[in-house]
């Protein structure tokens, strides 16, 4: 995993780059929101979707609900990036289009997407 960070004139963005999960559970997302806050020093998150775990996307693990507390919790802005119209669950489309609604994250198919919702987030 790398983090690197965009600074446009409106937010400092860090942007995980990783081909394998790094977020697998609440923990894991906390580590990261960590790591992040402290080295990069913003809580502004662009995730791909290939650093998920598979079983997030599977709302009946759990996963999603408890990544996403953390990150509320700790005041984090994320975008997730990638293809998510592989997923044919009812619950987990209506998941998305409320998270996509709400302030805290978003599930976007670009990384130019991801930083345009980051940068209108208060």
């Amino acid at each position: 995993m790398t983090i690197t960070t965009i600074e446009t004139a409106a937010a400092k963005i860090a942007v995980i780059a990783s081909d394998e999960p790094v977020i697998t559970d609440g923990q894991s997302a906390l580590d990261l929101a960590a790591t992040v806050d402290y080295v990069h020093g913003t809580q502004r998150v662009i995730i791909p979707k290939a650093a998920i775990c598979e079983d997030f996307f599977k709302l009946s693990t759990g996963i999603a609900g408890e990544v996403a507390q953390k990150f509320v919790n700790y005041g984090f802005h994320v975008a997730i990036v990638g293809d998510f119209s592989v997923y044919t669950s009812k619950p987990l489309r209506d998941y998305i289009y409320e998270c996509n609604n709400g302030r805290h994250i978003n599930f976007v198919t670009t990384q130019e997407e991801a930083i345009a919702r980051l940068e209108v987030t208060p």
